[in-house]
């Protein structure tokens, strides 16, 4: 159990981790004018859109498995 709660935490941890890092690289107030120049480690838009795709899925199998 420990070792599950441990594995969450970092993966938790991780994503936290990217999201401060790559809000910090594409501030303008951080780092001037020049943020066009600078990438991000995780394209957000595709993740929200990956993200609501496996929520939606998730949701429809399971009304399917529910309703059986």
């Amino acid at each position: 159990m420990q070792t599950f709660i441990g594995m969450i935490l970092g993966a938790l941890l991780l994503v936290c981790g990217v999201y401060v890092y790559d809000s910090m690289q594409t501030s303008t107030v951080a780092n001037g004018q020049a943020t066009t120049a600078n990438r991000t480690i995780v394209n957000w838009d595709v993740a929200a859109t990956d993200w609501a795709a496996l929520k939606t899925r998730a949701h429809s199998d399971w009304v399917k498995i529910s309703s059986k």
